[in-house]
Parts: C-alpha cells; structure tokens; sequence
C-alpha cells in the first residue's frame, strides 16, 4: 500500500497577528457550523475524510440545568478505507467569566481548556499512553480551525478541521 502523508497545510497557523481573537468563547461558537475533516493515520499510510455539522447549543434546551454549558454536537458521514459510514460526537463546554471555557466529553471528564482570546490556543490532553496536541486558529467571525496531533504507542495520527458558520453566506464547503 503507498503511503499517504497529509498534504502541506499552510493555513493551519495565521501569519502573526491575523488571527481574529475572540473575547467570549461560548458566545463566538453558539451556533451551527459545517465541519470538514481530514483525517490521516501517519503509521498505516492511510486517510479518510469527515464532512457534516456541529452545532453549538445550551445544554438546558432539554428542560434540564445546563448552568450555561453549551453541548457541542457533531453529526455527519466518515469516509475511510473506501466505505461512508454515520460518526457523530458530543463534547460539553463550560464557559467562564473570563471569556475562556472548559472542554469536557459528553460524560463529564475533562478533554481541554479553550482560550481563544487572542484566536490562537493550543492545547494538550494525555489519554493512557497516548497525547493529544490540538491547535485552534479563529481565522475569522465565521470560521475557526483546529489540527489535533495524536501520538503514542499505537497511534500515529493527524486530524484537520475546519468549521463554518451556517447562515451567514459562508460556503458549506472549502
């Protein structure tokens, strides 16, 4: 099998200070957003594609008690290997006073801090052996970008999103 290594990908980081800073995280991602995904796993030489939507929504529209935490659910369609099959996540996120919030899993442990204050963030969440390096670029007030490094034992791999805000004449794709 020939090896697939992800493309160069100039955009990943903003040349300095062309990041669009956001001062309110939870506000700036309340919403829905088209998401596009490409996804490599360096060590097998392969890669798929994610394409679908996240929406950014108070957690209490269910009746519940969200104390402001905004769930953030994607839904679409993954392609990898040569089959399309339905992927869908749930993060929860806890906004603060200060404009930052706190990333966590659907089931409440801790994923990541998120500062976007100056459109940049970098952030780091060790899983067992293996360590996940994110990146966020806020590129504008319709579209932000996070590349994900994942690296240990047995994972060799690099995801590249790109959200879009629906609803403002942004393109649902790149």
């Amino acid at each position: 099998m020939a090896s697939v290594a992800p493309p160069p990908h100039p955009d990943d980081r903003p040349p300095a200070g062309a990041a669009h800073p956001v001062p309110d995280a939870a506000s700036y991602l309340s919403g829905t957003w088209t998401v596009d995904r490409e996804l490599f796993d360096l060590s097998a030489g392969t890669s798929g594609r994610f394409h679908g939507m996240a929406v950014f929504r108070p957690a209490d529209e269910g009746g519940g008690d969200g104390d402001g935490v905004l769930l953030h659910i994607e839904e679409g369609e993954l392609t990898w290997g040569g089959a399309v099959s339905p992927a869908s996540r749930t993060l929860r996120l806890s906004p603060r006073p200060d404009g930052t919030a706190e990333v966590a899993f659907a089931d409440g442990r801790p994923f990541h801090d998120l500062d976007l204050r100056t459109g940049v963030w970098d952030a780091r969440h060790p899983c067992v052996d293996d360590l996940y390096e994110g990146g966020f670029t806020v590129v504008s007030p319709d579209e932000w970008r996070v590349s994900w490094r994942v690296g240990g034992p047995a994972k060799d791999q690099l995801l590249r999103s790109v959200y879009r805000r629906r609803g403002t004449g942004a393109p649902d794709r790149p």
